[in-house]
């Protein structure tokens, strides 16, 4: 009797854990522990007829690492295993990678359907790039599945959501979308920078492209840039591979180290940072100061049913409202001791802002409004830090307001 399961020696096999530690990792004749870092611009070849045969993808190998380089691949391939993808590529950033997966495959004419709950550089992609590349574009409420539906036109050939969303933590049924979608031919894109791919797996629900900021939890500590894009084998090499290729956004193979080593702590520092936005939530919600709160792991988010299908766990972000105007939100921000201002998310160190002066400046006040991001709101990721020690902090601030 033979069994089912595939061998340990199956990276396909092993559970996320393990993934992050070992998945991906290619060791030169030296045997070192730690993965390679490969600083190169370029790579030699042992002859002029090998030189050919690289460029024609004929051999296997590296040319310049722009095109691909060991120590990305390596961060690629981990991604790659811990995301059940067929491939994945690396980027210099993470709009990078939402600007690539987009535009590498629509041309003009084609048309996109949005939810309008986006990071305000991800709205600036759909509704002001894409157009002037004779992309059409239209935007929706997201949870709205009739408004998806309407919205689909005969050249719709993709639709693009966060689940949960910047800043707002709307949450979008992903498998609903995507039946929507597929039925009018159209492939889905799902940012899924804030449920990190611990917590949510859009592949599993019917998304075809998954994109990431390793930025923010994948790097997690503050230090690099980086982006991902992850697919079908078709949908990278038909479209993706040869933008980024001639194009030129490549993650560095310093930053691709980095992230490597950091996706080897991913699950302890977001079970952590879990638990401790969970005990936040729950003591925001009980100050007099705080208007509202917003967090898909508490049952009083409007979309908690949904959360719950689709998310393991609330994730490490808390949005709040300040019961006051822009300066007492102001005077709640600045009486901060342990927290900081800063417009980064998914790091160690918890994080504060501001988004209707900050991430969303840039739209107009009604597109605010229509999103409900008013000038109370504050954005919080949640890091490692004790948690009673923030709990100490954002009660202190509310006391300015």
């Amino acid at each position: 009797m033979t069994s089912s399961k595939k061998p340990l020696s199956d990276p396909q096999s092993w559970n996320p854990a393990t993934q992050l530690v070992h998945g991906g990792t290619m060791r030169s004749q030296w045997g070192e522990t730690s993965e390679g870092l490969f600083l190169t611009q370029g790579f030699v070849y042992d002859n002029a007829e090998q030189a050919e045969a690289r460029f024609k993808n004929e051999d296997p190998g590296y040319q310049y690492s722009r095109f691909g380089n060991p120590t990305v691949s390596m961060f690629e391939e981990r991604l790659r295993l811990l995301e059940g993808a067929d491939d994945c590529r690396a980027t210099a950033t993470g709009m990078a990678a939402v600007t690539a997966a987009i535009l590498s495959y629509l041309n003009t004419g084609d048309h996109i359907v949005s939810a309008r709950a986006l990071f305000g550089s991800c709205r600036y992609v759909v509704e002001d790039l894409c157009p002037r590349f004779g992309i059409g574009s239209t935007l929706i409420d997201g949870n709205d599945l009739d408004a998806w539906k309407a919205a689909m036109q005969p050249n719709t050939k993709a639709v693009f959501f966060e689940t949960p969303a910047n800043p707002t933590l709307d949450i979008v049924d992903i498998a609903a979308v995507a039946e929507i979608a597929h039925d009018a031919g159209a492939l889905v894109m799902v940012d899924n920078v804030f449920a990190t791919p611990l917590l949510q797996r859009p592949l599993q629900h019917g998304a075809d492209v998954v994109i990431y900021s390793a930025t923010k939890h994948i790097d997690g500590q503050g230090r690099c840039l980086g982006g991902a894009v992850l697919g079908s084998e078709t949908y990278i090499n038909d479209h993706l591979h040869t933008f980024l290729r001639q194009t030129g956004p490549s993650m560095s193979p310093f930053n691709a180290w980095v992230m490597l080593k950091s996706l080897e702590t991913l699950p302890v520092r977001v079970n952590a940072q879990c638990a401790t936005a969970s005990a936040i939530a729950d003591r925001l919600a009980e100050l007099p100061a705080i208007k509202s709160v917003l967090y898909p792991g508490r049952k009083d988010h409007p979309q908690a049913k949904l959360a719950a299908k689709q998310m393991s766990a609330g994730g490490q972000v808390v949005t709040f409202e300040v019961d006051g105007n822009k300066d007492a939100t102001f005077r709640f921000l600045n009486a901060l001791s342990i927290i900081s201002i800063s417009n980064n998310l998914g790091d160690a160190k918890s994080l504060v802002t501001h988004p209707a002066t900050t991430t969303h400046q840039r739209l107009k006040p009604e597109a605010r409004a229509e999103l409900g991001i008013s000038d109370g709101m504050i954005r919080l990721s949640v890091g490692l830090e004790d948690a009673d020690d923030l709990i100490a902090d954002l009660s202190a601030a509310s006391a300015a307001v």
